[in-house]
């Protein structure tokens, strides 16, 4: 099967797209059956993403997300913004099922996440606790590095059906909101890194435990 034409690239001035760019530019990453994932070195994860705000009919919109989730799933992973898969909307999907060991969970406060399209999201810190803890990203293969984020966060966001939505995500998934919507920003999860903690995926598991202690004693950071 011949590769699909990957259509028009972002502006490299960083000028807007017209409307009828970014569905030329949303189809032809359709076109992919799973599209490709971007990684770090791309312009795309490094300029903040261009607002929705009803530009993507809801036909296609629809088709986006179901295709973020579906490339999110097969990933895997648990959180993709658009420009993960070359599209510089502010559209990312969320999702995660947890995990079996109870004592990880209550140290990492990780409560499962139902599947969320988030539109054009905002967030404000609730508070002053932080959290550290490794993160991976599937835009930066092969590495994991410990971030400090708000452990509690107000959401607001346009959902796929129009509904602007508010919510208060703590722990894990205010972890994952955060991520996400740092790419729309622009941003990579080691921008905000102790570079320090910065592992290899093959020695990342020396470092597998609930809290990031021993990492911090054995790294330095």
């Amino acid at each position: 099967m011949s590769t699909p034409d990957p259509g028009p690239e972002p502006s490299a001035s960083g000028d807007a797209l017209t409307a009828a760019a970014i569905t030329e530019l949303v189809e032809s990453v359709l076109a992919y059956d799973l599209p490709p994932i971007v990684v770090a070195g791309h312009p795309v994860l490094r300029r903040p993403a261009e607002e929705v705000r009803g530009r993507l009919d809801d036909e296609l919109l629809g088709r986006l997300v179901a295709t973020m989730r579906r490339v999110m799933h097969a990933a895997p992973g648990v959180g993709l913004a658009a420009p993960q898969i070359g599209i510089p909307l502010r559209i990312a999907v969320l999702e995660d099922r947890g995990v079996l060991d109870e004592t990880v969970a209550a140290a990492r406060s990780r409560t499962p996440l139902p599947f969320t399209a988030i539109i054009d999201p905002r967030y404000t810190a609730i508070g002053d606790p932080m959290d550290s803890f490794y993160e991976g990203c599937l835009s930066v293969p092969g590495y994991q590095a410990v971030v400090e984020r708000h452990h509690a966060v107000e959401a607001t966001w346009t959902r796929p059906d129009g509904t602007r939505t508010t919510e208060v995500f703590e722990g894990w998934p205010a972890r994952i909101v955060q991520h996400e919507t740092d790419h729309l920003d622009g941003r990579l999860y080691l921008d905000r890194a102790h570079l320090r903690s910065l592992s290899a995926d093959r020695e990342h598991a020396r470092w597998v435990q609930p809290t990031v202690e021993e990492a911090r004693r054995g790294l330095g950071f």
